[in-house]
Protein backbone atom coordinates (compact mmCIF):
# COMPACT_ATOMS: atom_id res chain seq x y z
CA UNK A 1 0.00 0.00 0.00
CA UNK A 2 1.41 3.01 -1.08
CA UNK A 3 1.77 5.69 2.02
CA UNK A 4 0.25 9.47 1.83
CA UNK A 5 3.14 12.02 0.55
CA UNK A 6 3.43 14.77 2.84
CA UNK A 7 3.96 18.14 1.28
CA UNK A 8 4.14 21.79 2.38
CA UNK A 9 2.89 24.45 0.20
CA UNK A 10 3.14 28.34 0.02
CA UNK A 11 1.21 30.42 -1.59
CA UNK A 12 2.47 33.54 -3.03
CA UNK A 13 0.40 36.16 -3.64
CA UNK A 14 -2.82 34.12 -4.56
CA UNK A 15 -1.09 33.57 -8.01
CA UNK A 16 1.99 31.19 -7.71
CA UNK A 17 1.78 28.48 -5.57
CA UNK A 18 5.08 26.16 -4.74
CA UNK A 19 5.42 22.53 -3.11
CA UNK A 20 8.06 20.97 -1.13
CA UNK A 21 7.91 17.48 -0.46
CA UNK A 22 8.92 16.85 3.06
CA UNK A 23 9.85 13.60 5.17
CA UNK A 24 9.32 15.63 8.94
CA UNK A 25 7.51 18.07 10.27
CA UNK A 26 9.80 19.15 12.92
CA UNK A 27 7.96 22.56 14.82
CA UNK A 28 5.01 23.88 14.77
CA UNK A 29 3.69 26.78 17.33
CA UNK A 30 1.78 29.53 16.61
CA UNK A 31 2.80 32.69 18.39
CA UNK A 32 1.20 36.80 18.47
CA UNK A 33 2.87 37.12 15.47
CA UNK A 34 2.88 34.68 12.93
CA UNK A 35 3.46 30.60 12.29
CA UNK A 36 6.40 29.44 12.61
CA UNK A 37 7.24 26.09 11.06
CA UNK A 38 10.09 23.57 10.68
CA UNK A 39 10.02 21.03 8.41
CA UNK A 40 12.97 18.75 7.20
CA UNK A 41 12.42 18.51 3.21
CA UNK A 42 13.52 16.33 0.18
CA UNK A 43 16.27 18.07 -1.72
CA UNK A 44 16.19 21.15 0.16
CA UNK A 45 17.49 20.04 3.95
CA UNK A 46 15.56 21.75 6.81
CA UNK A 47 13.46 24.64 6.06
CA UNK A 48 11.80 27.44 8.12
CA UNK A 49 8.34 28.96 6.95
CA UNK A 50 6.80 32.15 8.59
CA UNK A 51 2.97 32.17 8.03
CA UNK A 52 3.58 29.58 5.39
CA UNK A 53 6.21 31.62 3.71
CA UNK A 54 9.34 29.97 2.86
CA UNK A 55 12.63 31.72 4.49
CA UNK A 56 15.61 29.80 4.89
CA UNK A 57 16.42 26.22 3.49
CA UNK A 58 19.59 24.61 3.97
CA UNK A 59 20.31 23.92 0.72
CA UNK A 60 20.30 27.60 -0.51
CA UNK A 61 20.10 29.89 2.57
CA UNK A 62 24.03 30.51 1.91
CA UNK A 63 23.00 33.49 -1.04
CA UNK A 64 20.90 35.45 1.12
CA UNK A 65 23.23 35.50 3.85
CA UNK A 66 26.44 35.83 1.83
CA UNK A 67 24.60 38.88 -0.23
CA UNK A 68 22.75 40.99 2.44
CA UNK A 69 26.09 40.98 4.78
CA UNK A 70 29.19 41.10 3.41
CA UNK A 71 28.42 43.85 0.21
CA UNK A 72 27.98 46.22 2.87
CA UNK A 73 30.48 45.05 5.12
CA UNK A 74 33.40 44.51 2.29
CA UNK A 75 32.24 48.45 0.74
CA UNK A 76 32.48 50.11 3.98
CA UNK A 77 36.57 50.25 5.16
CA UNK A 78 35.92 49.36 8.66
CA UNK A 79 32.87 48.39 10.14
CA UNK A 80 33.08 47.29 13.37
CA UNK A 81 29.90 47.55 14.71
CA UNK A 82 26.48 46.44 13.15
CA UNK A 83 22.53 46.39 13.82
CA UNK A 84 20.31 43.35 12.49
CA UNK A 85 17.14 44.49 12.56
CA UNK A 86 15.49 40.72 12.27
CA UNK A 87 17.00 38.15 11.36
CA UNK A 88 16.33 35.41 13.91
CA UNK A 89 17.31 32.17 11.73
CA UNK A 90 20.83 33.34 12.33
CA UNK A 91 22.22 33.09 9.36
CA UNK A 92 22.83 36.73 9.19
CA UNK A 93 24.31 36.79 12.55
CA UNK A 94 26.42 33.96 11.38
CA UNK A 95 28.14 36.27 8.35
CA UNK A 96 28.49 39.16 9.87
CA UNK A 97 30.68 37.54 13.14
CA UNK A 98 33.21 36.03 10.32
CA UNK A 99 34.27 39.69 9.78
CA UNK A 100 37.36 39.76 12.50
CA UNK A 101 37.43 43.51 13.05
CA UNK A 102 33.47 43.33 13.93
CA UNK A 103 33.44 44.16 17.80
CA UNK A 104 29.67 44.53 18.41
CA UNK A 105 26.94 42.92 16.47
CA UNK A 106 23.58 43.30 18.02
CA UNK A 107 20.39 41.73 16.65
CA UNK A 108 16.85 43.09 17.59
CA UNK A 109 14.13 39.91 16.65
CA UNK A 110 10.85 39.99 16.90
CA UNK A 111 9.74 36.61 17.40
CA UNK A 112 11.25 34.60 19.89
CA UNK A 113 9.74 31.40 18.17
CA UNK A 114 11.66 31.88 14.96
CA UNK A 115 14.75 32.15 17.24
CA UNK A 116 14.10 29.28 19.25
CA UNK A 117 13.45 26.65 16.31
CA UNK A 118 16.58 27.38 14.25
CA UNK A 119 18.86 27.36 17.58
CA UNK A 120 17.01 23.80 18.01
CA UNK A 121 17.24 22.59 14.62
CA UNK A 122 18.42 24.66 11.99
CA UNK A 123 22.15 24.69 13.44
CA UNK A 124 23.59 25.61 10.13
CA UNK A 125 22.03 29.07 10.34
CA UNK A 126 21.85 29.49 14.14
CA UNK A 127 25.41 28.45 14.79
CA UNK A 128 26.78 32.16 15.86
CA UNK A 129 24.14 33.32 17.79
CA UNK A 130 26.10 32.44 21.11
CA UNK A 131 29.18 34.22 19.96
CA UNK A 132 30.29 36.86 22.61
CA UNK A 133 29.88 39.65 20.70
CA UNK A 134 26.47 39.46 19.64
CA UNK A 135 23.87 41.01 21.73
CA UNK A 136 20.44 39.49 21.15
CA UNK A 137 17.28 40.91 21.87
CA UNK A 138 13.65 39.68 21.66
CA UNK A 139 11.68 42.75 20.81
CA UNK A 140 10.27 45.20 18.22
CA UNK A 141 13.01 46.34 15.85
CA UNK A 142 11.09 49.56 14.94
CA UNK A 143 11.17 50.89 18.76
CA UNK A 144 14.41 49.75 18.78
CA UNK A 145 15.60 52.27 16.30
CA UNK A 146 13.23 55.16 17.57
CA UNK A 147 14.59 54.86 20.96
CA UNK A 148 18.10 53.73 20.17
CA UNK A 149 21.44 56.39 20.99
CA UNK A 150 24.13 53.87 20.12
CA UNK A 151 25.70 54.20 16.48
CA UNK A 152 26.64 51.75 14.35
CA UNK A 153 28.72 51.29 10.88
CA UNK A 154 26.23 49.39 9.04
CA UNK A 155 22.39 48.32 9.79
CA UNK A 156 21.30 45.03 8.27
CA UNK A 157 16.79 45.16 7.69
CA UNK A 158 17.02 41.25 7.70
CA UNK A 159 13.21 41.35 7.50
CA UNK A 160 9.97 39.30 5.69
CA UNK A 161 7.71 40.15 3.38
CA UNK A 162 5.89 43.33 3.91
CA UNK A 163 2.63 42.12 5.77
CA UNK A 164 2.15 41.44 9.48
CA UNK A 165 5.00 42.16 11.85
CA UNK A 166 7.34 43.16 9.38
CA UNK A 167 4.93 46.34 7.40
CA UNK A 168 6.83 49.25 9.79
CA UNK A 169 9.92 48.27 8.51
CA UNK A 170 9.26 49.44 4.78
CA UNK A 171 7.99 52.98 6.32
CA UNK A 172 9.38 56.30 6.21
CA UNK A 173 9.48 56.75 9.81
CA UNK A 174 11.92 53.36 10.23
CA UNK A 175 14.13 54.63 8.35
CA UNK A 176 14.50 58.39 9.16
CA UNK A 177 15.25 56.34 12.84
CA UNK A 178 18.22 53.83 10.55
CA UNK A 179 19.48 57.04 9.32
CA UNK A 180 20.08 58.48 12.93
CA UNK A 181 21.62 55.28 13.99
CA UNK A 182 24.22 55.32 11.31
CA UNK A 183 27.44 56.72 11.98
CA UNK A 184 28.26 59.64 9.13
CA UNK A 185 29.55 57.04 6.65
CA UNK A 186 27.28 54.31 7.57
CA UNK A 187 25.44 51.78 5.81
CA UNK A 188 22.16 50.12 5.46
CA UNK A 189 20.84 47.24 3.30
CA UNK A 190 17.26 46.07 3.43
CA UNK A 191 15.63 42.63 2.17
CA UNK A 192 14.13 44.54 -1.18
CA UNK A 193 11.80 41.97 -2.13
CA UNK A 194 11.20 41.16 -5.90
CA UNK A 195 11.90 43.31 -8.96
CA UNK A 196 9.26 40.85 -10.80
CA UNK A 197 6.17 40.39 -7.90
CA UNK A 198 6.89 43.44 -5.87
CA UNK A 199 8.69 46.68 -7.91
CA UNK A 200 6.06 48.90 -6.39
CA UNK A 201 7.88 48.30 -3.14
CA UNK A 202 11.49 48.79 -4.34
CA UNK A 203 9.91 51.86 -5.72
CA UNK A 204 8.84 52.99 -2.51
CA UNK A 205 12.20 51.89 -0.77
CA UNK A 206 14.23 54.32 -3.09
CA UNK A 207 12.35 56.75 -2.35
CA UNK A 208 12.02 56.82 1.22
CA UNK A 209 16.10 55.88 0.96
CA UNK A 210 17.23 58.52 -1.68
CA UNK A 211 16.13 61.71 1.30
CA UNK A 212 17.97 60.29 3.49
CA UNK A 213 21.58 58.63 1.81
CA UNK A 214 23.74 60.10 -0.89
CA UNK A 215 23.57 56.89 -2.80
CA UNK A 216 20.53 54.32 -3.24
CA UNK A 217 20.42 51.37 -5.19
CA UNK A 218 19.00 47.75 -5.47
CA UNK A 219 21.28 44.62 -6.16
CA UNK A 220 20.00 41.18 -7.18
CA UNK A 221 20.40 37.65 -6.30
CA UNK A 222 18.83 34.56 -6.88
CA UNK A 223 18.61 31.72 -5.26
CA UNK A 224 16.18 28.39 -5.59
CA UNK A 225 13.16 28.97 -3.06
CA UNK A 226 11.94 32.51 -3.35
CA UNK A 227 9.31 32.81 -5.68
CA UNK A 228 10.88 33.96 -8.92
CA UNK A 229 14.47 33.58 -7.93
CA UNK A 230 15.02 36.70 -9.03
CA UNK A 231 15.26 38.94 -5.32
CA UNK A 232 17.04 42.30 -4.55
CA UNK A 233 18.38 44.24 -1.56
CA UNK A 234 18.22 47.72 -1.42
CA UNK A 235 21.05 49.47 -0.15
CA UNK A 236 21.79 53.21 1.00
CA UNK A 237 25.03 54.77 1.75
CA UNK A 238 26.07 58.00 3.53
CA UNK A 239 29.35 57.97 1.85
CA UNK A 240 30.48 54.60 -0.40
CA UNK A 241 29.34 54.06 -4.16
CA UNK A 242 28.62 50.66 -3.89
CA UNK A 243 30.83 49.73 -6.92
CA UNK A 244 33.35 52.61 -7.65
CA UNK A 245 34.67 52.41 -3.52
CA UNK A 246 34.78 49.06 -3.13
CA UNK A 247 38.27 47.80 -2.18
CA UNK A 248 38.81 44.57 -4.50
CA UNK A 249 41.85 43.67 -2.49
CA UNK A 250 40.53 43.52 0.45
CA UNK A 251 38.45 40.78 0.03
CA UNK A 252 41.37 38.57 -0.63
CA UNK A 253 42.92 39.85 2.31
CA UNK A 254 40.10 39.19 4.70
CA UNK A 255 41.24 35.26 4.21
CA UNK A 256 37.83 34.30 4.03
CA UNK A 257 36.10 31.52 1.68
CA UNK A 258 32.49 32.15 0.27
CA UNK A 259 29.55 29.89 -1.64
CA UNK A 260 28.08 32.79 -3.25
CA UNK A 261 29.95 36.30 -3.02
CA UNK A 262 33.21 37.49 -4.08
CA UNK A 263 34.05 41.16 -5.81
CA UNK A 264 32.75 40.27 -9.20
CA UNK A 265 29.50 39.34 -8.00
CA UNK A 266 29.24 42.27 -5.91
CA UNK A 267 30.01 44.69 -8.64
CA UNK A 268 27.94 42.59 -11.47
CA UNK A 269 24.98 42.49 -8.44
CA UNK A 270 24.48 46.69 -9.21
CA UNK A 271 23.79 46.05 -12.83
CA UNK A 272 20.18 46.77 -13.07
CA UNK A 273 17.81 45.75 -14.74
CA UNK A 274 16.18 48.66 -17.41
CA UNK A 275 12.68 48.05 -16.76
CA UNK A 276 13.77 48.54 -12.99
CA UNK A 277 15.94 51.26 -13.94
CA UNK A 278 13.07 53.29 -15.43
CA UNK A 279 10.66 52.63 -13.16
CA UNK A 280 12.82 53.13 -10.14
CA UNK A 281 13.97 56.37 -11.92
CA UNK A 282 17.38 55.55 -10.39
CA UNK A 283 20.52 58.01 -12.21
CA UNK A 284 23.28 56.19 -10.19
CA UNK A 285 26.53 55.31 -12.50
CA UNK A 286 28.07 51.89 -11.40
Amino acid sequence: MKMKEDWVEEDFRGHLKMKYKITERLYHKKTEFQTVEVVNTVGFGKMLLNDSLVMVTEKDEFVYHDMITHVPLFLHPNPKKVLIIGGGDGGTAREVLRHKNIERCVMVEIDGAVVDSCKEFIHQTSCALDDSRLELIIGDGVDYVDKCEEKFDVVLVDSTEPIGPATPLFGDKFYLDVAKVLVEDGIVVAQGESPFYNLEMQKKLTEIMSDKFKYVSPYNYSNLTYPGGAWSFIMGSKKYHPTKDLDHAKVGRSGMDFNYYNEDVHVGAFAVLNFVKKELGLNIKM
